[in-house]
């Protein structure tokens, strides 16, 4: 038999073929439709899940495995009072897989979730595989599959599948630009220049979870003076120079201001050059890509300078003189729908209620955010399958915050969006400190969630080693609240 972990093929070991059982569709296998199928799985519902790789690539995947992580290998923040954090911990209590599978493939990077992407994807890849419920078919879906659906074919979604979607939507595409970062070696990494630490010391290694090279207020300034100068990859005339403004190139982050990389992913903030023992005038900070400590990414550094103008200019940086690119960084389109007149608060489509959408296509931006629209949309197309009401988490939580927000933002100014606190109602009675607000909007959103799960009989069904239970079959249990009673 093929193995589907290799691409070769479209059949999944031990695949149930029970013809009175309840199947959905899921298009992508990406963050977004893993979650959705292991969601959906777990509640009995049979999946035929859809992933095009390696049948057809796409400019930005690397390998064939299922739930590649293409840009970063960060999660964000782990701390319940930031907004990521907050987000993940609403995830691990309503049982996210690919949160799981995250805090299993962790690398130490302060108070963020960094993971090894490798075996993270493998991982991922080899609990679908196995998975009787779950069809893995490796081929490109040209079209809308016919009865209940969800698509999740992210930024990257063909042609094909793209104007099969404009054709049901009428809406013309939306899209934008991402970027990636280059990747180094550690060895060629000179820390004779170079030195390890977290900012403030919030780091789970005693010598620091980030490499850092400093520089000084002329070597900054020449940086910038090179990469404003540097020759960039042309886009072609028809896609235009939308960018997402949480990730912005770094070559035009700097045509804002000489300072702005100095106040933004180059900010000193918290470090102490021990060479020096000063706070250097900016930092580059590389963190950590894989178990192994081989290789390390330049964090924030996405950008879309020709790979020849990279590796000279990169190399200007104190420590990278002699930087081995294991990876250059390139610039990709991604394509998002008109959330707002298309989808209801449950990611349903309004003009067809089986059809679900989850991830980046959706216009939540963040691995978070994508697998998490994905746990929603899993347990929603299964709800709908089975004759049940969907479910709409309250505005309260940073989930429901999110889906409420792509789906009723005035359709005339919408642009993806990341977990932030911004999204979230305010508070009755705010505290001053922005660390308590936090804090505050935090634990409004657990105890909202915790009614909402109470409010429908919910049993979490999170993954074995965190705060929820499993049922006594082994299997997860789908348990939300019903209907509309956690509506928002």
């Amino acid at each position: 038999m093929t193995n589907p972990n290799r691409g070769g093929g479209s059949k999944a070991p031990a695949v149930d073929s029970d013809p009175g059982r309840p199947r959905i569709s899921i298009v992508g296998a990406g963050l977004a439709g893993v979650e959705a199928a292991l969601q959906a799985a777990a509640a009995g519902v049979a999946v035929d899940l859809w992933e095009m790789r390696p049948v057809r690539q796409t400019p930005a995947h690397q390998t064939d495995r299922l739930a590649e992580l293409v840009c970063s290998n960060s999660f964000g923040a782990r701390q319940v009072d930031r907004a990521g954090g907050l987000l993940k911990e609403e995830m691990r209590l309503l049982g996210s897989q690919v949160l799981a599978a995250a805090e299993a493939n962790a690398l130490p990077a302060g108070g963020a979730l960094a993971v090894d992407r490798e075996a993270f994807a493998a991982q991922l890849t080899d609990q679908v595989a196995a998975h009787p419920l779950i069809h893995l078919r490796r081929e490109e879906a040209r079209a809308l599959p016919e009865g209940p659906a969800i698509i999740a074919s992210g930024p990257l979604t063909s042609e094909a599948l793209a104007g099969a979607i404009a054709a049901l939507t009428g809406e013309d595409q939306l899209y934008f630009f991402d970027a990636l970062a280059p990747i180094v070696t550690f060895e060629s990494i000179d820390m004779g220049k170079a030195f390890r630490a977290s900012r403030y010391g919030r780091g789970q290694e005693d010598e620091g979870d980030y490499i850092n090279c400093p520089l000084d207020k002329a070597a900054y300034e020449a940086f910038v003076a090179e990469l404003l100068a540097a020759e960039r990859s042309q886009l072609r005339d028809f896609e235009g120079d939308t960018y997402f403004e949480g990730c912005l190139p770094i070559e035009v982050l700097a045509s804002r201001g000489t300072r702005a990389l100095a106040f933004g992913p180059m900010r000193p903030v918290g470090l102490t050059d021990p060479h020096t023992g000063r706070r250097p005038y900016a930092v580059l900070q590389l963190r950590q890509d894989n178990v192994a400590a081989s290789l390390y990414n330049l964090v924030g550094f996405q950008t879309n300078l020709k790979w020849g103008e990279q590796e000279r200019i990169l190399r200007l940086i104190p420590g990278l003189e002699q930087a081995e690119f294991v990876r250059l960084g390139q610039m990709h389109r991604n394509t998002f729908i008109a959330s707002p007149r298309l989808l209801d608060a449950s990611l349903a489509s309004r003009s067809r209620p089986d059809l679900f959408f989850a991830g980046q296509i959706t216009g939540i931006e963040g691995y978070a955010g994508n697998a998490a629209s994905g746990l929603l949309a899993g347990i929603n197309a299964a709800r709908a399958v089975m004759g049940k009401d969907p479910v709409v988490l309250p505005r309260e939580t940073m989930l429901g915050a999110l889906c409420h927000y792509v789906t009723h933002c005035d359709p005339e100014r919408f642009q993806p969006m990341k977990a932030n606190f911004g999204l979230l109602p305010p508070l009755e009675h705010p505290p001053r400190s922005k660390q308590e607000r936090y804090q505050a909007y935090a634990d409004r959103a657990l105890a909202s969630l915790a009614a909402a799960m109470d409010a429908g009989g919910l049993r979490s069904n999170g993954p074995a080693g965190g705060p929820a239970a499993r049922r006594g079959d082994g299997r997860q249990a789908l348990a939300l609240p019903m209907g509309g009673e956690v509506q928002a």
